[in-house]
């Protein structure tokens, strides 16, 4: 048993590094936005697409990859990911204007789409019940350490760039840090494309594809005849059950029998981004900079959301088959609607005073005489009035290339009260909404129309992490920090409410006991 729970192990493992690749092309970008938003001189609409683009397009994938899995396979799927992934990374990295950025990121939102419906779908079609909940999380796991290493390379990155090494001076790290950021993913993408040469067929597609006797060979390999032979014949009885039915379209997940777990999921693949992770993600060194610490500091700071966020991701993997789903949302959506209050309760009572000592240490690049001249001693209550006055003082292209060192020299803030928000809502956020959602689609939805229903879940998750991307720029542009971290506070609210109300425990059942309970008693 040993020996085939680590071959279940080992085939997750490289499965799910198609979760690093997602974390890492997904969060790199918010090392890059400080660099290309100056660069290409882009309003704060187009840096929201520049980081949205790749969420764009991986919600298109995720309409259409579960039905593409059903049709040609989970793993032929995952392996045109992997080449999508390193196509985007070579293109972003040579992309010599904003539009083709845009392009090679699309291209790589393709790639996420796919990987982040089918790799959780094969993990859960492979894993025995008892294993199920941690080998799925291994999925969201390796989307966390994807996302820390893109934070860790993007600070290394920038700390070479400004260094007197000469390989790093030979390599431009300096002069085009952010392209190397983007490039680099290039090598994961490469060894994820020959890892899924040595990975089997999902068994359950195999039989309902017809070819029972090579699912026979798969799940003699992966849990003994005996058990395989009863997992076959669970399997084989629920495609017997949907014989008679017409092919599966989008209009049958709308079916009454399939509304409660339709309900379930959609909301979850709402409330998941609709609380500002992936504001925080991918505009970490940004929210960072606005507390007062500066650029390099805030390239830092993110490196500990992320090792924040594998941390509580590793914890929620330890616990979500022994305490179960439904405890750990109720857990972190508290957590997360109290660190999102504490947010903006912090930045709310900042102020915002520039002095001739505080100008006196700006670079010389920048027009200190004229802020001397308007904004010397005067308080500032909020970041709005104070951006505008800068932008009025010194014209919007300077606001916006010395807008973190002109902050940090004015702002009155307790920048400690930021970064443990911050850290407490990733941690909230890594142990209960972020790995269960994903866990809870795979488990919610039958056989017939998994494909299909995670793929349309997936879908409204990918739309609203874009929307969510999309305007946080122009949020704190317009609405401030503090309205912005309210916003997403009140919605957590919302969110634990639901949870507690409505969403039912999934733990230790298998997939077909679920389906039994949740889906064919409605009919």
């Amino acid at each position: 048993m040993a020996n085939k729970n680590f071959l279940i192990i080992r085939i997750t493992t490289i499965v799910a590094l198609g979760g690093f690749l997602m974390g890492f092309d997904a969060s790199v970008i918010s090392g890059v936005v400080r660099f290309i938003e100056p660069e290409f001189g882009l309003s704060k609409l187009q840096l929201g697409w520049a980081v949205g683009s790749l969420t764009l397009t991986a919600t298109l994938a995720m309409l259409l990859a579960g039905p593409l899995s059903d049709r040609f396979g989970r793993r032929a799927i995952l392996k045109v990911a992997a080449v999508l992934f390193g196509v985007s990374a070579i293109a972003s990295a040579l992309a010599p204007t904003f539009a083709i950025l845009v392009i090679a990121r699309m291209i790589g939102g393709l790639g996420v789409g796919a990987s982040l419906i089918v790799a959780p779908m094969f993990i859960a079609e492979i894993s025995p019940p008892k294993m199920r909940g941690k080998m799925v999380s291994i999925n969201q796991l390796n989307i966390v350490i994807g996302i820390s290493a893109a934070f860790f390379t993007n600070y290394l990155i920038l700390r070479w760039g400004q260094s007197d090494m000469a390989w790093a001076q030979a390599l431009m790290l300096g002069e085009h840090s952010w392209r190397w950021m983007l490039g680099l993913e290039t090598l994961p993408a490469v060894i994820y494309f020959i890892g899924l040469f040595f990975v089997p067929q999902s068994p359950r597609w195999q039989i309902r594809a017809g070819m029972v006797d090579e699912a026979r060979m798969t799940m003699n390999r992966l849990y003994g005849e005996e058990e395989a032979g009863q997992q076959i014949t669970d399997v084989i009885k629920g495609l017997e059950a949907d014989k008679d039915k017409e092919k599966v379209s989008v209009r049958e997940i709308f079916q009454p029998a399939l509304r409660f777990v339709l309900i379930i999921g959609v909301a979850l693949a709402i409330l998941q981004q609709i609380t500002g992770i992936n504001a925080v993600f991918f505009y970490a060194p940004v929210i960072f900079e606005q507390s007062g610490i500066g650029t390099d500091a805030s390239f830092m700071q993110a490196i500990l959301v992320g090792l924040t966020n594998l941390v509580f991701t590793i914890l929620a993997i330890m616990f979500i088959d022994r305490l179960g789903r439904k405890p750990l949302l109720i857990f972190g959506m508290t957590g997360i609607a109290v660190m999102m209050l504490l947010l903006s309760y912090g930045f709310h009572s900042a102020t915002y005073q520039l002095t001739p000592e505080s100008i006196e240490i700006l670079d010389e690049s920048i027009d200190r005489v004229a802020l001397e001249d308007n904004m010397s001693g005067i308080t500032y209550p909020n970041d709005i009035v104070f951006k505008q006055a800068l932008a009025e003082t010194i014209g919007q292209e300077a606001a916006i290339e010395h807008e973190a060192a002109i902050i940090t020299a004015a702002i009155d803030l307790n920048p400690t009260l930021i970064l443990l928000a911050i850290l407490g809502f990733v941690a909230s956020f890594a142990i209960s909404i972020g790995p269960v959602m994903w866990v809870m689609f795979s488990e919610l939805f039958p056989l017939r129309v998994r494909g299909i229903a995670i793929s349309f879940a997936g879908f409204i998750n990918s739309g609203v992490s874009f929307l969510v991307q999309l305007v946080f720029p122009w949020e704190l542009a317009n609405l401030g920090n503090s309205i912005t971290f309210l916003i997403y506070g009140l919605f957590a609210i919302a969110g634990l409410i639901f949870v507690w109300r409505v969403v039912p425990e999934t733990k230790n059942k298998t997939l077909e006991e679920l389906e039994e309970q949740l889906v064919r008693k409605r009919e």
